[in-house]
């Protein structure tokens, strides 16, 4: 009895042995079909990604395909562990880490293979220049590297982007909808993120043009953001081509500021170059952000700001509002930062502009902001008190105006320098000295438009664009206005 008994033990043994590695079989043979699925939506085949690669038959054009591109030095560790993710998820050649390649290098390569093969005949690289979408990870100066580099391709059809949020602020990826906090890097993390990524809609955004001129004072003498480069002329508004001048030019797709707000940023950046080891991630950074504001000076700028260093007395500003019609903006004597905005996100996500009321747009001939509609919207803040308006329900900065073209001519001996960002980098800005009479000049105008990738709850409001939630201008709309004059030149 007993060794039948034993032997119907070893029986049963066996079977539940056999049905459990079956059933674990079963499992990881349905995960590798999930992932091998998952795959095939966003799969770009390698003889598109790599050079001389001959075309090879059997591909399917994926439903998604996506380039991503990942700055593995932002978010602390998060940007090398999104970038692990997403090689590990997709097709490791579809995804660039820019701290090893340039972007402008991947996509002049994959676009001219794509070309190339579209020429040839080749039905999945016809569909794929058709669907493709951009992925960047990063902070608002990473994604506005890929914006420029885009727009520069001068491509028949752009491919939208977008902007997975992995810096301090996140302003361009809160515009879109994609949030404000950095996102997980796990796989089902980012697997959700991609298909947000597929089912996201496109939306037209303005480019901003920068034109700068400067006394040349030789190379390396300002250590200037990398969305500006030297040129050999202007543009053709700018008629500072003497020798002498460097001229510079660039872009931004979210705001251009100058005064105590670019310099609290120019004063964190330059702590994180020198202390990388002290911004470890996303609340770290925002701490420090919130001790250089204090320390700098922000909140007791009546005291520590000179006057001298006011937009005002800084520099003669003309704005633009039809085709070669300049006129003089005026600025109140108390405003100490001035930003001339495109999207609805400064500062971690907060909107100088606000929401006016229709009344007070009819008052001040001003028409709700839109990220298309050719214009960007002009904010002045006279300290770090006015900001904190932001915070309170319907808070503004000072509405100086809307426009599509604005001009800083800088006085001599005003200052010897000033603070300046755009989307998110800042410089410290030489300006001319006393008895010199070599200008700086800063001229901004529009340069077209880029393609972007926006969720149903992003915050900016498109004219062409139907999903787009609108705001409502009904309400009285406004905590606090400061009435500006407008007077003609």
């Amino acid at each position: 009895m007993e060794v039948k008994s034993w032997m119907m033990f070893k029986m049963l043994k066996q079977w539940f042995q056999d049905a459990f590695w079956k059933s674990s079989a079963g499992q990881e043979s349905e995960s590798r079909y999930s992932e091998v699925e998952f795959l095939k939506e966003y799969y770009i085949p390698d003889y598109i990604l790599l050079a001389d690669s001959e075309v090879k038959q059997g591909h399917a054009a994926p439903e998604c395909p996506l380039i991503v591109f990942v700055n593995s030095r932002s978010g602390g560790q998060l940007g090398g562990e999104v970038l692990q993710t997403c090689r590990k998820l997709l097709n490791k050649n579809q995804v660039f880490d820019l701290v090893e390649r340039k972007p402008e290098t991947v996509l002049h390569q994959i676009f001219s293979n794509l070309e190339k093969h579209k020429q040839n005949g080749d039905n999945v690289s016809i569909e794929i220049l058709r669907r493709l979408r951009i992925v960047v990870a990063g902070g608002d100066g990473t994604a506005g590297w890929i914006f420029r580099v885009v727009s520069e391709l001068k491509l028949t059809k752009q491919p939208p982007i977008a902007t997975l949020p992995l810096g301090t602020g996140n302003n361009i990826p809160f515009s879109f909808g994609w949030g404000k906090k950095n996102p997980g890097t796990d796989d089902q993390s980012v697997k959700a993120l991609l298909e947000q990524v597929k089912c996201a809609n496109e939306m037209q955004v303005d480019s901003w043009h920068i034109a700068m001129n400067m006394k040349d004072s030789g190379e390396g003498s300002v250590e200037l953001p990398q969305s500006l480069h030297p040129v050999h002329r202007a543009s053709r508004d700018v008629e500072l081509n003497n020798e002498g001048y460097r001229t510079f030019h660039g872009g931004f797709w979210n705001y251009f500021s100058m005064g105590m707000d670019a310099q609290v940023s120019y004063a964190f950046h330059s702590e994180r170059k020198q202390h990388p080891e002290k911004f470890k991630n996303q609340l770290a950074n925002q701490r420090m952000y919130a001790k250089f504001t204090c320390v700098q000076g922000w909140f007791c700028s009546s005291f520590l700001h000179p006057s001298s260093r006011n937009i005002a007395q800084l520099a003669n500003v003309k704005i633009m509002k039809n085709p070669g019609e300049w006129i003089d903006l005026h600025i109140p004597r108390s405003i100490r930062s001035i930003i001339c905005l495109n999207l609805p996100s400064f500062s971690g996500g907060l909107n100088p502009w606000g929401s006016p009321s229709r009344k007070k747009l009819h008052s001040r001939d001003l028409t709700p902001p839109y990220v298309d509609d050719g214009l960007f919207e002009v904010v002045g803040f006279r300290d770090g008190w006015h900001g904190l308006i932001l915070f309170a329900p319907n808070g503004h900065g000072t509405r100086l105006a809307q426009a599509n073209g604005i001009r800083f001519e800088f006085h001599q001996g005003a200052a010897n320098h000033a603070f300046m960002r755009v989307d998110g980098e800042p410089w410290k800005q030489p300006l001319p000295v006393a008895f010199d009479d070599t200008p700086v000049v800063i001229e901004i105008s529009h340069s077209g438009q880029v393609s972007v990738l926006a969720t149903t709850t992003c915050p900016s409001n498109s004219s062409t664009t139907p999903f787009t939630p609108r705001k409502s201008y009904k309400g009285s709309g406004d905590t606090e206005e400061i009435l500006v004059e407008k007077k003609n030149a």
